[in-house]
């Protein structure tokens, strides 16, 4: 399931994270062993009615290293520590979809419809890869309620280029 993609105004929103760098063939094991402890240290925060979580993607490299980032969002920036900290999703226009079980289908299907759309996405190129100022995985279903990955909801956005004043 991919929904209709959209377009839409957002603040600012702050988060707590866990960034690391990771290969793109092994990022999404890397991700679980993120979300268990970050889910941890939430709920060692008593914050765990909040969020949701998130998977940000800073630097893509599908054929070398990501640099990606766990996270869940706050209504206010917490303490962090040396691995959890604070950080915050952009504001502005996102394109953004929800899917359920088929990351790459979504992520290919927002990227062509921005296209097509001839939207600028915020995005610039880094010796690492493509640098994104926000491309971010929210998990909308509730892992407690429901386990399987295959069963979330998802919603992927991506923060495009901010317009031009004049």
């Amino acid at each position: 399931m991919i929904s209709e993609p959209q377009i839409d105004e957002r603040p600012e929103r702050p988060y707590m994270g866990i960034r690391t760098i990771a290969p793109f063939r092994t990022m999404f094991a890397e991700v679980n062993k993120l979300l268990k402890e970050l889910r941890k240290w939430v709920n060692a925060q008593d914050i765990a009615e909040e969020g949701p979580f998130f998977l940000r993607l800073h630097v893509i490299d599908m054929d070398g290293p990501m640099d990606i980032e766990v996270g869940f969002m706050v209504p206010e920036a917490l303490p962090g520590d040396e691995r959890v900290k604070p950080g915050i999703l952009p504001g502005g226009r996102y394109a953004s979809l929800i899917y359920t079980n088929s990351g790459m289908a979504a992520n290919k299907a927002l990227l062509n419809w921005g296209k097509e759309k001839g939207l600028p996405w915020d995005r610039w190129t880094e010796p690492a890869g493509d640098a994104f100022a926000c491309r971010y995985e929210a998990y909308l279903t509730d892992y407690r309620i429901e386990s399987r990955k295959t069963k979330w909801e998802i919603e992927l956005a991506i923060k495009l280029a901010d317009e031009a004043t004049g």
